[in-house]
């Protein structure tokens, strides 16, 4: 799909009215706002309401009592956000890829009354750029500040700049509210964080963010649950940087959301599966599948990244483990670093197929502001520009190392093009029949549906459309545990792993 056939709303954002004059605002009302972006053309339209902000839910639970809180995200195609009555307060969350519209929203509501705040990642990298748009802005731990800034805005002495670390115990933090979302919106409304930090500190990721430290913490398994169940949805979805930094934690939390009987996803790295029965104790408590940062096939691109992780010629079969305990698995690729050549593209996209990866997200390296990389593309003057809209992923924003920027550009989209194309989707379907018709539906209305998703989206049908799916794939994949426990409980503990896997290969995949 190219540029040109974006709806417009998925391409820019919606208008702000100039005329609407100043009003006195609302007491004691806050508005938190997630900004519009604009979509990539090459990816799937309805990856962005897979499910909400969690920073914003979480800074709404921290929202003292007497406070009216609203939350509003722009990318639901609902319009521009509310302003009758004026907010007292508009909380917003801001990301390098959308902080031009974050500012735009700041400035317009500043110039009718409302006190803006800053916060997210950006604000941290970037302070006195955000601080240029906002009353205040919030460096750090958002939840922990937000009581103390809504305190001071009261009482008439709000201040420029607050400051919160990370190292806060995580259980102390107030619970998300997840009452004050669009339920009908998102495919889920369960996004969940059961731990902060990861084990790896690539120079490319944005935990390399200077400033930002945060130490590895995790809440209560019981907590974690109690959440999950309180929201009352079939699929959760786990937004940790990397869920199995611990596996003596991932252990605890499975065996604490086993019986719930309800499916999720989360993101972990792929020295996971060190321990297949760790693999196995995720599928027993309704992991259906995983986001993989593979990141690069190359050795060499790995270990200049500082990534820890196995050799890539390990990771054939530590996908396979995913497969044999029915986990579908989201590989993630860098494309463009300084040992990819014209080469990797058609090499990258072959080993998914070849590996039957169910799905696959691709992303152009992208120095972010305050990173390592960034430091280094600087200091070589490779950086083309600094226009943050497009340091999404997926715009070329440096000079590569071996090849052009033209190659680089374009083989990104070719993967796309190739791994979302009809010979590709059923070149990777599961090895097991019966798990192919669950496969499909999620391929083609996830990947080969973006003419379907604007209306979705704008009618609120997305909840509506997709439960069916996730209530039947929720059943079958209760079935497949009851199966695969009693695969673990009648295989003897002489019997090799290997041999362990020919016989799960037997069982139901559960998809995802």
């Amino acid at each position: 799909m190219c540029a040109l056939r974006i709806p417009r709303d998925l391409r820019l954002p919606p208008k702000l009215d100039p005329r609407l004059p100043a009003s006195p605002p609302r007491p004691r009302y806050a508005l938190l706002v997630n900004p519009f972006y604009s979509k990539d053309s090459h990816a799937s339209f309805g990856k962005h309401v897979l499910t909400p902000s969690l920073a914003l839910t979480s800074i709404a639970g921290a929202t003292p009592a007497g406070w009216t809180v609203r939350y509003w995200d722009e990318n639901l195609l609902q319009g521009p956000p509310p302003a009758r009555p004026m907010p007292q307060v508009v909380g917003i969350t801001v990301h390098l890829t959308f902080a031009r519209r974050a500012y735009e929203l700041a400035d317009w509501y500043r110039a009718r009354g409302a006190k803006v705040i800053l916060g997210g990642l950006h604000v941290l990298s970037c302070p006195d750029e955000a601080a240029a748009h906002a009353d205040a802005i919030a460096v750090g731990e958002g939840a922990q500040l937000w009581p103390k800034i809504l305190g001071d805005v009261e009482a008439g002495a709000i201040q420029k700049v607050y400051r919160g670390g990370f190292t806060r115990p995580y259980r102390d933090d107030p619970p998300p509210r997840r009452d004050i979302l669009p339920r009908r919106s998102f495919l889920t409304t369960a996004s969940l964080i059961a731990t902060r930090g990861c084990h790896n500190r690539c120079g490319f990721c944005y935990l390399a963010t200077d400033g930002l430290h945060m130490p590895y913490q995790t809440l209560d398994p019981a907590q974690v649950v109690a959440q999950f169940a309180a929201d009352d949805q079939p699929y959760g979805v786990f937004i940790d940087n990397n869920l199995g930094s611990r596996p003596r934690y991932l252990r605890e939390l499975c065996r604490a959301l086993r019986p719930l009987e309800k499916i999720w996803s989360a993101a972990v790295s792929i020295d996971v599966t060190d321990d297949p029965s760790l693999v196995r104790e995720m599928a027993l408590a309704g992991c259906t599948g995983v986001f993989v940062g593979f990141e690069s096939l190359s050795d060499q691109n790995l270990m200049e990244t500082g990534k820890k992780t196995p050799q890539v010629h390990d990771y054939a079969r530590r996908v396979a483990i995913f497969h044999d305990n029915g986990i579908q698995v989201n590989g993630s690729f860098v494309l463009g670093f300084d040992h990819d050549g014209p080469d990797v593209f058609q090499r990258t996209v072959e080993w998914i197929q070849t590996n039957r990866l169910e799905c696959a997200t691709f992303h152009i390296l992208t120095p972010y502001p305050g990173t390592p990389l960034f430091r280094q593309m600087q200091a070589q003057g490779r950086l083309l520009h600094t226009d943050w809209s497009r340091y999404d992923t997926a715009h070329v924003v440096f000079r590569p190392n071996r090849m052009s920027i033209a190659q680089l550009a374009n083989g990104y989209a070719w993967c796309y093009r190739r791994l979302f194309s009809h010979r590709s989707i059923w070149r990777r379907k599961p090895a097991d029949w019966r798990a192919v018709p669950a496969y499909l539906a999620m391929s083609y209305l996830y990947k080969k549906s973006n003419w379907l998703w604007p209306t979705l989206i704008r009618h609120q049908l997305v909840a509506p459309v997709w439960r069916p799916l996730i209530e039947l794939t929720r059943l079958r994949h209760l079935r497949f545990r009851r199966r695969l426990e009693q695969l673990v409980q009648s295989v003897p503990p002489q019997v090799s792993p290997p041999a362990c896997r020919r016989v799960a290969l037997s069982i139901l995949s559960a998809g995802v």
